[in-house]
């Protein structure tokens, strides 16, 4: 989404057609973010704003590829929540206890509220047994002012506390990219993954086995493609480019 689709708040020249073109051509698509503070409602409001009129089932969050996990994994289970609303609500709906006594899991997620006390009450129940589930391993993320911690930032700071490594369930983790398959029930030899990162969309996609497109109005710049040891299925200027490929019956790349 931030980098593709929007800069923040702003949208990016494309973007809307993109959407627009999709919906009209009834090809199944979502909306990926590792961010997990809002809710898909939340998220389709924020981008109302800009002008992007997604549907909110169309909007996949970490936070949601995590409440899958964790329900695939152990259904009915309980867990100590570090995060905003979009992670206690994906939870919660499906079927998740929010408790500090004896959880099965301490998911640590994206919050703007760090709060030292429910840092040390995370690593206290690691410490004593709780799996480290994390909804991504970004390190920092951006905003007006500068560059912000992020959900890898702090959990890098439990494990070095525990000696205990979360499992990461967002992007570059390719789960993320089969739960979405799964979600609208795709496959991945007719599904593109396109993105701004290749150290997070770009791998995941191909680990996946989907094709790939690297937009390069987001975090990697055209001159840094070339340093990876891995290639996206095409290069393009922004998602502008992408428009005239959604009518299209084959995707060449």
């Amino acid at each position: 989404m931030d980098g593709v689709l929007v800069h923040e708040e702003i949208p990016i020249p494309g973007g809307q057609e993109f959407v627009r073109r999709l919906k009209d051509s009834g090809r199944p698509f979502l909306v990926l973010t590792n961010n997990s503070i809002f809710t898909p409602r939340d998220l389709r409001v924020r981008l109302l704003g800009s002008g992007i009129d997604v549907p909110e089932e169309s909007i996949w969050t970490s936070a949601l590829a995590t409440a899958q996990f964790l329900t695939d994994q152990r259904p009915g289970g309980s867990a100590y929540v570090v995060g905003e609303a979009g992670l206690t609500t994906a939870l919660h709906d499906v079927g998740y206890v929010m408790t500090d006594r004896d959880p099965d899991y301490v998911v640590l997620g994206e919050t703007r509220t760090y709060s030292f006390e429910a840092i040390t009450r995370a690593i206290r129940l690691i410490d004593s047994g709780a799996r480290f589930i994390a909804t991504n391993p970004d390190p920092s993320g951006p905003s007006q002012a500068g560059k912000l911690p992020a959900t890898g930032s702090v959990a890098a700071l439990i494990q070095t506390a525990t000696g205990r490594a979360p499992y990461f369930i967002g992007k570059p983790n390719p789960l993320m990219m089969r739960s979405a398959l799964n979600r609208i029930d795709a496959h991945s030899e007719t599904t593109v993954m396109i993105g701004d990162r290749m150290d997070t969309d770009i791998i995941s996609g191909l680990e996946a086995g989907l094709r790939t497109i690297l937009v390069t109005t987001g975090s990697t710049p055209p001159d840094a493609v070339e340093t990876f040891p891995y290639r996206p299925s095409l290069v393009v200027d922004s998602i502008a480019d992408v428009v005239p490929m959604v009518d299209a019956a084959t995707l060449d790349l």
